[in-house]
């Protein structure tokens, strides 16, 4: 049976992949993914065929893997981070319906969240909610419900997408919202460009962060009561009693 992969590449850089991602794409004949993805993987698997398409063309990224697939092709489907989390996971899976000959395998890959985390030292210890101020798919009161229950529960909250040139106040309107449940010196934590080039992360309060501006390539983390600050890194206890 032809089959198509459905790899989450990480973050960014060749050595955060996993063995079985790299393995996977070493084999495949085509990868098909968004531009700025495949432009991350051409240094280290050069000789493939590589289709590309631009943002908001997701379905079609989608067909373009299953016909290729379905020719006999080995392919692969990449996505940043983990494929099935903000990934193409899900939607391979919808449109696989229309590709019954074609089966699919997910391979998954580090995300945002636990890359950030690490840089950051270890913001996410503890139970975590991840969302998205991407109001693309979702509308934007079904995400602030969800910034104020996760607030509420005090999970430590790491928020994907959270700016773009059309959403420059959606942070500021997230703190809002959390701030109802957290207080102003909550530690929150910023890294930008996650194993990429121009790497960067700070630690700051969440008054602070309301008043931040960051862009899309940014992954912000909200601590919860009991995340501190050790040797300047953002640290969630799990609960261990030392």
């Amino acid at each position: 049976m032809n089959k198509v992969y459905v790899i989450g590449m990480g973050p960014g850089a060749y050595e955060q992949m996993t063995v079985k991602a790299v393995r996977t794409l070493e084999k495949c004949d085509v990868i098909v993914g968004y531009t700025v993805y495949i432009e991350l993987l051409k240094e280290y698997f050069p000789d493939k065929r590589y289709l590309t398409t631009s943002m908001r063309q997701e379905a079609v990224r989608c067909r373009m893997a299953f016909e290729e697939a379905a020719k006999g092709a080995v392919t692969a489907m990449v996505c940043s981070g983990d494929a099935g989390i903000y990934g193409m996971a899900g939607l391979m899976y919808e449109i696989g319906e229309e590709y019954p000959e074609v089966a699919i395998e997910v391979i998954p890959g580090v995300t945002a969240a636990l890359g950030g985390s690490a840089v950051l030292g270890a913001a996410v210890g503890h139970d975590v909610s991840l969302i998205s101020l991407s109001d693309l798919l979702t509308p934007w009161e079904l995400i602030e419900e969800r910034l104020r229950c996760a607030a509420k529960a005090d999970f430590v909250i790491c928020l994907y997408n959270p700016s773009s040139r059309k959403r420059s106040t959606y942070l500021a309107k997230a703190c809002e919202i959390m701030l109802e449940y957290k207080a102003e010196d909550t530690v929150c934590g910023i890294v930008k460009n996650i194993a990429r080039e121009g790497e960067t992360m700070q630690t700051l309060t969440l008054k602070e962060l309301k008043e931040t501006t960051v862009d899309m390539f940014s992954t912000v983390f909200i601590g919860n009561k009991q995340t501190k600050v050790i040797r300047e890194k953002m640290v969630t206890p799990r609960g261990y009693r030392i």
